[in-house]
């Protein structure tokens, strides 16, 4: 009789729990949601949060107005320092250029609506006032 000689498993984890430990999302609830809106594919595919991750696999993201396309690198269900959680992926450089590009697009064309943080104060009513020269 020959033995054979058995691999071990390849080693899996789940991709919340990846996307957490690579600093994506700051909770695993955070991340699940994002899985579950769909704001997460793994090889083009929507997946579940249970999916279970490989090395060599392509993950899309969009956290907030940010889109990344990253290669899995390493599996990791511990989060840890960033320096760490950065080793766990690879940015497509694609995706980099337009990430780069976006940021760039956000800083010279600031969206407006950001500065307005609710109803204006007696005053800022009184220099809007003065400023149409109604005061």
């Amino acid at each position: 009789m020959s033995e054979r000689l058995r691999e071990p498993p390849a080693p899996t984890v789940r991709i919340d729990k990846w996307l957490w430990a690579a600093r994506f999302f700051k909770t695993r609830s955070l991340a699940q949601e994002a899985i579950e809106q769909g704001r997460v594919r793994v090889d083009d595919e929507r997946v579940k949060t249970a999916r279970v991750l490989r090395i060599d696999e392509r993950v899309w993201l969009k956290v907030g107005d940010v889109e990344r396309e990253v290669i899995v690198r390493g599996l990791s269900d511990q989060r840890g320092p960033a320096s760490v959680a950065q080793q766990l992926y690879a940015e497509t450089a694609q995706s980099e250029t337009q990430r780069l590009a976006a940021r760039e697009h956000r800083r010279l064309f600031a969206e407006p609506a950001h500065d307005i943080h609710g109803r204006p104060t007696k005053r800022d009513r009184r220099a809007l006032e003065r400023a149409k020269g109604e005061g």
